[in-house]
């Protein structure tokens, strides 16, 4: 059995989930997890904004726009009056519930349920459509099984077990069909793996069933060797090792979530990504088979701040860095990239929210610069330090481009350079050019 995971963009209209349906019929008795239908979670964060700044009037007026929006789907979707109206009491019911929340008091639980409506509703409507079509579907719902522990990480040995007993009671139906991104917490409130999460709901099914491979289906054709977005002439690439894929997805590569790939990595479960619009391409598949002697693409990722402390002092001091670090520590910052010298260290973060506590506090142990608006440019491939020329031939290609920092053997499949935004797109084409084009 395997996994098959569709975004928002793929059930966004009533044709595409036609598409959908018609796609995950002919290929057997899977389970196929649905995000919400695309545009509904950021209308559902906008209804939960007016609730917290108590405008009830402009939550009930965006509540109303979306759930005209789904009325219209349900009516181009279905073609008989009986399912039409199953569909509208389900999507009423659930739009019931939201307009509930504009009566008392609220917080953070409360936006959780809000949020968690999206992903209900598109199941619900595919559940039903392949209903109406002859299919024996069954709905497996992810509050039922998916569920958080006390530290918010996934409870994989319940999943497991909740899971396999929901398809042992449901065994003889066609297809599943079950929400991606929502769960419960340990407490048994409803709460969701966050954005991006129905990649991380999809990985945890597959490993709790040890699934024969997990597909994510999406608008782009696989993992490309560049963004497409800047850079002419991108291909799909092939093949990927999990760290790869993990390397480009946490450096900018949008098309799969970063946590996505850990529990399928560990489970030896094959992920492939696929094309919606394009079901015969071959896409990209992720696994865990040695790489091959070659660098395979070149991910970005955007908004990233450099800092650099600069001390006389750091000159032979042990528990130097460690000071530095704890810094970042106690305001919750992770750090990117990180290069050291006798007299310096320099950092790079993602996340400004505590930028000016942090540098006030850094300080105190030396002379510290920030240089904002940077950018992470990350190349993955197979570039163990034995491989000869593989660092040299990245850097020949920046040549031209004025380079911040460089991270190099933190890992064997990447290498990471710090570039201004404004030379964000003549690096990623020079790259493209160098390594790609010229082979």
């Amino acid at each position: 059995m395997k996994v098959m995971k569709f975004g928002g963009t793929s059930v966004g209209s009533a044709q595409r989930i036609k598409d959908v349906a018609k796609l995950v019929t002919e290929r057997g008795k899977n389970i196929i997890v649905l995000s919400a239908m695309s545009g509904t979670t950021n209308t559902l964060v906008e209804i939960s904004d007016y609730l917290y700044k108590k405008n009830t009037d402009g939550a009930k007026e965006t509540v109303n726009g979306l759930e005209q929006k789904y009325n219209r789907t349900i009516d181009e979707l279905f073609s008989t009056q009986e399912y039409k109206d199953k569909a509208m009491k389900e999507v009423k019911a659930c739009f019931n519930y939201i307009r509930s929340f504009t009566k008392d008091i609220f917080t953070l639980f409360e936006e959780k349920e809000i949020l968690a409506q999206g992903e209900l509703m598109s199941t619900a409507l595919m559940n039903l459509y392949l209903q109406e079509q002859g299919i024996n579907s069954e709905l497996l719902p992810a509050l039922d099984y998916m569920r958080t522990d006390k530290n918010a990480e996934p409870d994989t040995q319940y999943i497991k077990q909740k899971l396999t007993a929901l398809l042992e009671k449901h065994k003889d139906a066609d297809i599943y069909i079950t929400q991606g991104y929502i769960c419960r917490n340990a407490y048994g409130e409803v709460d969701n793996l966050q954005r991006g999460g129905s990649d991380y709901s999809a990985s945890l099914i597959g490993s709790a069933i040890n699934a024969e491979e997990i597909e994510i289906w999406t608008d782009i054709d696989g993992m490309h060797n560049n963004d497409p977005r800047f850079v002419e002439g991108t291909e799909p690439v092939s093949e990927l090792h999990f760290e790869e894929a993990a390397e480009l997805a946490y450096f900018g590569a949008k098309i799969l979530h970063p946590t996505c790939v850990l529990p399928a990595k560990l489970n030896n479960i094959p992920v492939r990504l696929l094309n919606t619009m394009q079901p015969d391409a071959k896409g990209t598949l992720i696994h865990n088979a040695s790489s091959t002697r070659t660098i395979k693409a070149v991910a970005a990722k955007d908004n990233i701040t450099a800092i650099k402390i600069k001390s006389g002092r750091m000159l032979l001091a042990y528990g130097f860095l460690r000071k530095v670090f704890e810094i970042f520590e106690s305001y919750q910052t992770p750090i990117d990239m990180i290069a050291t010298s006798e007299v310096g260290v320099s950092v790079t973060i993602d996340n400004e929210r505590n930028l000016q506590n942090i540098v006030d506090d850094l300080k105190k142990f030396g002379t510290v610069t920030v240089d904002n608006d940077m950018v992470i440019i990350c190349v993955v491939g197979d570039l163990e330090w034995q491989n000869c020329g593989f660092e040299a031939k990245v850097m020949e290609a920046l040549k031209d481009v004025p380079v911040r920092m460089i991270s190099y053997g933190g890992s064997n499949y990447n290498i990471s350079v710090l570039v201004q935004k404004e030379d964000k797109v003549k690096a990623l084409n020079a790259l493209s050019d160098h390594l790609f084009k010229n082979k």
